[in-house]
C-alpha cells in the first residue's frame, strides 16, 4: 500500500468542484459541501470550496420521499433549489447549472459552442446510469483538466465511493496514478448493462427498489475521504465499498499491485 499526496496547487488556490447529478446521492453530497468548505477553512487553506452543480432534472413528487424537496419545490430544477438553499443558509455563491453534462462539456477547445465554460479541479459523479457514467469518464479524460474524478453509485443496499486521476493533459500516465473507477471496473461504464426499465414514479415502489439510507451512508463515506485528502494533503485509501444491510465497509488502498489484479479479473 502506498500514500497519495494531494496536488499540491489545490491547497493555495479555490478549490473548483463540480457535482454531476442532484437525486438521493447528490443532494446529499451537496447538502454535506459547505461543512468541507467551512472544515478547509479552520484548518488553514486559504479560499476553500467553489462548487458547481449540474443537474437537468426537476423535482417530482416521489423525490419528496427520499430527498430534501419539498412539494412546493415540483417542478423546479433540482440543482438551482439546492444551490439556492446553500448560498442563503451559508452566505455563499456557488453556482448550479440546469443542464445535463455531456461529453464535451470539461472540453477546453469546446468553449464557446453552447456549452458552460467550466474548468473543475474535481468532478463528482452522483449519477445512477452506465451511459451517465461513461459520459463522465470521457468528459473527464483526453485534453481534460481534471484533477480528480469521484464516483459514486449504488445499488439496493450496496455501493461504491472511488476518487481517481484521470488520464488526461493535468495527469500523465504514471504508475501512481490513481485509477478510477471506468478504469478498475470497466463494466460500470458499459452502456449495454444499464437496465432498461424506467424510474418508478411510485414512492413505495422507490423504496422497495432501494434501502432507506444508503445514499447518506454512503455521501459521508465520501466527504470524509475528501475531508482526510484536504487535511491531511495525503490518503492511503481512495475509495471503499459500502453495504448498510450488514454494516460493512471495505476500503480500496492506494496500491499499483492491487489496481493490477482488479483489472485483470475485470478482462
Amino acid at each position: 500500500m502506498e500514500t497519495h499526496r494531494l496536488h499540491e496547487e489545490l491547497l493555495n488556490r479555490e478549490v473548483r468542484m463540480l457535482v454531476v447529478g442532484c437525486g438521493g446521492t447528490g443532494s446529499s453530497i451537496i447538502g454535506g459541501l459547505p461543512y468541507l468548505h467551512q472544515a478547509m477553512l479552520v484548518q488553514g487553506h486559504p479560499y476553500g470550496l467553489h462548487v458547481t452543480v449540474m443537474d437537468g432534472d426537476t423535482v417530482s413528487p416521489f423525490n419528496c420521499v427520499r430527498q430534501p424537496f419539498s412539494r412546493g419545490e415540483i417542478g423546479l430544477y433540482k440543482g438551482i433549489v439546492m444551490v439556492n438553499r446553500i448560498n442563503l443558509f451559508w452566505g455563499l455563491n456557488w453556482k448550479a447549472i440546469p443542464r445535463a453534462l455531456t461529453a464535451h462539456t470539461l472540453a477546453p477547445y469546446y468553449a464557446g459552442y453552447g456549452e458552460p465554460t467550466l474548468h473543475p479541479d474535481v468532478v463528482v459523479g452522483c449519477v445512477d446510469t452506465r451511459a451517465a457514467r461513461a459520459i463522465i469518464a470521457q468528459s473527464t479524460a483526453g485534453l481534460s483538466a481534471v484533477g480528480y474524478w469521484l464516483d459514486l453509485g449504488n445499488s439496493h443496499s450496496s455501493g461504491q465511493f472511488v476518487l481517481g486521476e484521470p488520464q488526461n493533459a493535468r495527469n500523465t500516465r504514471s504508475r501512481a496514478r490513481l485509477r478510477t473507477v471506468a478504469e478498475l471496473y470497466p463494466e460500470i461504464v458499459d452502456p449495454a448493462l444499464d437496465d432498461e426499465d424506467e424510474p418508478s414514479c411510485s414512492a413505495i415502489e422507490s423504496l422497495e427498489r432501494q434501502e432507506c439510507f444508503v445514499n447518506t451512508v454512503l455521501a459521508q463515506h465520501a466527504l470524509a475521504l475528501l475531508a482526510r485528502l484536504f487535511r491531511y494533503g495525503q490518503i492511503s485509501q481512495h475509495g471503499g465499498f459500502v453495504d448498510v444491510a450488514t454494516s460493512r465497509s471495505v476500503p480500496l488502498a492506494v496500491d499499483p499491485l492491487l489496481w493490477r489484479r482488479v483489472r485483470k479479473r475485470a478482462v
